[in-house]
Parts: C-alpha cells; structure tokens; sequence
C-alpha cells in the first residue's frame, strides 16, 4: 500500500518578516507550501498589486507553492457592517487570485460581551455573504476554530458549517485553540466535524495554562488527529503555526530556530504514523 503524503507547509510570518527567509526556513524542514498570512511587515489584505506580484513571482522562483492565505476576515466585533469583512473579503480573495491558491482562512466573529446565542444571527448572515462571494470567485473559505469568536467550541463550529450549507465554506482544524477553549479537541469534537475538516493547523498546547508547545507535547491529542486523518485517506496540507515566541490578537511569532524544533517535533509525530510530509 502506498504511504500517504501530506503537503507540509507553514505562516511564512512566523519566521521572519522577509518572504525569502521564511521560504528558506520553511524549505530547510521539506515544506514545499507556505501560508500567506503577512510579508515584508504588511498582512496580505494590506499587499498591494506591486507587492503581490512580486511576492509571487520570488515564490515561483524558489519553487514554492501557496497552500492558503490567511486572512484576519471575521476577526472583528459582529457588529461591523456585512460589507465591511465583504470588503475586506475581496482583497483577501485578489491575494490569493494572484498567488495561485483557492484557500483563504478567515473567522467568525468577537461577540463584543455579548452571548454567543445573541451574535448567532448576525454571525450566520454575515458568513452566507462571505460565502456567497466565495462561490462567485471561485475560492474555498476555511473557518479556523479561534477562542473568543462565535465558532470558538466543535457545537458552534458546526453550527456554522450546517447552517450556512455552503461548498466554499469548509474547516481549518486548530487543535491547540480547541484546547484553550477547554474542550479535547479529539475527543469532543472530531467525530462531527471530520466531514468538513479540509485542512490541519499545526500547533499544540496545555490545557493547565493555554500556553502553546510544540505537536505532541501538550493536551492537543495531536496523534490521535493525525491517526484519524491518515485511517481517512487524507492528503492535504499540514501547516505550522507554532506561536512558540509571541502571541498577539492577530496571529503569532516563533523565528527561525523555534520555528524548526516546531517542524521536527511534527514530523516525529508523522513519521510514527506512517505519513510522508513533502
């Protein structure tokens, strides 16, 4: 039987500021893909036309593919206009036009003090129009479980999935948010949302004190994901994210040399299972 393989990739921005050591970073561990999440400083909702083209073209240069943007869509209090993560929406959707994917990650919403049951109607309408201009432009949305948004526990989550019914809406799996959020991410959560789950976020974490670690060392049940995901026929893309140095409200910082213990520590955890990461 043939060993499965999954395409290794990583937030380029968690290395450096500069896509060209995040590339070679990322290549230095066998990650033929990056996340697009920010370059030379500027997030990619930000890049304009010029930067956007240059970026790619140094990607196709060093041979390295894009396997997502990652976008900070939905990442705002809900009640922000619709159009606005619209707007915003559209860049994110010309990003990822210009860098050769069909990937965009975004959110689903602070609450701003709020419940979760007073912000749900407002979350789901403002994620069928994102949706809905997913389809148009051809891309796959992937709702990334994040703490203190609408979609932050596996209920929520697949809330948002079913009621919005959308093929351009899918999952990122994160299993170390899910563990700040209290809940086992395997246990809990992986048996309903697996059908919709079409990308792996990489990272772990403990659940004494929400702190991340890298894969395998923390309450993530890391393994048995991964297991799942291999007995699945999965054969998509891994992406690091390790927030081993910094963590803010819009993402994380590892750096070069935290970064790499992160790819090894994942790839000690692949290597038992029998996946090949490319």
């Amino acid at each position: 039987m043939t060993q499965p393989t999954w395409e290794l990739s990583g937030f380029g921005d968690e290395i450096d500021a500069d896509p060209a050591v995040q590339v070679a970073v990322l290549q230095a561990l066998g990650a033929s893909a990056i996340e697009v999440r920010s370059a030379w400083g500027t997030n990619v909702v930000e890049l304009d036309d010029d930067q956007l083209a240059a970026l790619h073209r140094l990607l196709e240069e060093r041979g390295q593919t894009v396997s997502a943007i990652a976008s900070p869509i939905g990442k705002v209090v809900v009640d922000q206009p619709v159009e606005h993560e619209v707007e915003r929406l559209g860049r994110a959707v010309a990003a990822a036009h210009a860098l050769g994917t069909t990937n965009i990650r975004i959110f689903s919403f602070y609450a701003d003090g709020r419940s979760p049951d007073e912000v749900r109607d407002d979350v789901l309408v403002r994620m069928r129009a994102l949706a809905d201009l997913a389809e148009r432009e051809g891309v796959t949305l992937l709702h990334e479980n994040e703490k203190d948004i609408y979609g932050d526990v596996p209920s929520r989550v697949l809330d948002i999935v079913e009621s919005v019914g959308s093929s351009s809406l899918r999952l990122a799996w994160d299993n170390a948010n899910y563990v700040q959020c209290g809940v086992r991410p395997f246990s809990d959560g992986w048996a309903q949302l697996a059908p919709y789950v079409d990308y792996l976020q990489v990272k772990d974490a403990l659940a004494a004190d929400s702190s991340v670690v890298p894969a395998g060392e923390g309450d993530g049940e890391l393994l048995e994901t991964l297991t799942a995901l291999r007995d699945a026929g999965y054969a998509g893309y891994a992406s690091l994210e390790p927030h081993l140095a910094d963590v803010n409200s819009l993402g994380g910082f590892s750096g070069p040399a935290a970064f790499g213990r992160a790819g090894r520590a994942f790839r000690s955890l692949t290597d038992q299972i029998g996946v090949t990461l490319r």
